[in-house]
């Protein structure tokens, strides 16, 4: 009976290690949703705040007309233009970012460079561009900080991981929140913070039964007893 608990135990410690891996499909499956939740729902916020922006602020304009010219790169999956622009007139979201950081057009910009780096695998400028995002929403805003947390779990800053995490879950957006809290109880688990993991998974359970997240997640409360 003590050899199939251990085995049980172990089982379930390699389930952990292997969600915890941003290589992994379960990490790989979330990341891709999520970016495309990020560009339909961002682009929309693009064109509002271009529009307003033509009119009232010449420089925020210009940073608007920038975003559109690199958009067009990122939504063909094209990240590396549209992070660093081409030789013609894009000059790319980093730029943009960096030149017109003042505006919310170039905070905006500063996401979508965030995004870019981290699908091509740069996760440190990633976390740098990300964090100067800031949103009020229940679903940029949230989906930003995940990200967020995604390029510190690559980077093994556990601790800014999962603060991060728990910011994105405190939007209690439906589908959000539920990943988010997933994803810290398990970076919890591999900081051997059992008590914190196990409130992550419960309040899963509790607060999102119907969810994705919540169809296994009493192996994951076992395992943080």
């Amino acid at each position: 009976m003590a050899k199939k608990e251990i085995k049980k135990e172990e089982e379930l410690q390699q389930e952990v290690g292997e969600a915890l891996s941003t290589t992994g499909q379960w990490i790989e499956d979330n990341s891709n949703l999520l970016t495309w939740i990020i560009t339909g729902i961002v682009v929309v916020v693009l064109g509002v705040i271009a529009i307003n922006n033509y009119v009232i602020k010449p420089k925020a304009a210009e940073a608007s007309a920038e975003n559109a010219k690199s958009v067009v790169y990122f939504q063909s999956g094209d990240f590396e233009k549209a992070l660093n622009g081409d030789e013609a007139e894009c000059i790319g979201f980093a730029q943009t970012a960096d030149n017109y950081r003042m505006y919310s057009t170039g905070k905006l910009a500063a996401l979508y460079a965030g995004i870019c780096y981290y699908q091509l695998g740069d996760y440190e400028q990633a976390a740098n561009y990300l964090k100067r995002f800031k949103a009020n929403d229940v679903n940029i805003g949230p989906a930003a900080n995940q990200m967020l947390g995604d390029a510190y779990v690559e980077l093994q800053e556990y601790g800014k991981a999962v603060r991060a995490f728990e910011a994105a879950a405190n939007s209690e957006n439906d589908l959000i929140a539920p990943m988010s809290l997933k994803k810290a109880g398990i970076v919890y688990l591999e900081m051997g913070d059992k008590r914190s993991a196990k409130h992550a998974f419960e309040t899963i359970k509790e607060k999102y039964p119907v969810s994705q997240e919540a169809s296994d997640i009493d192996k994951y409360i076992e395992i943080a007893q």
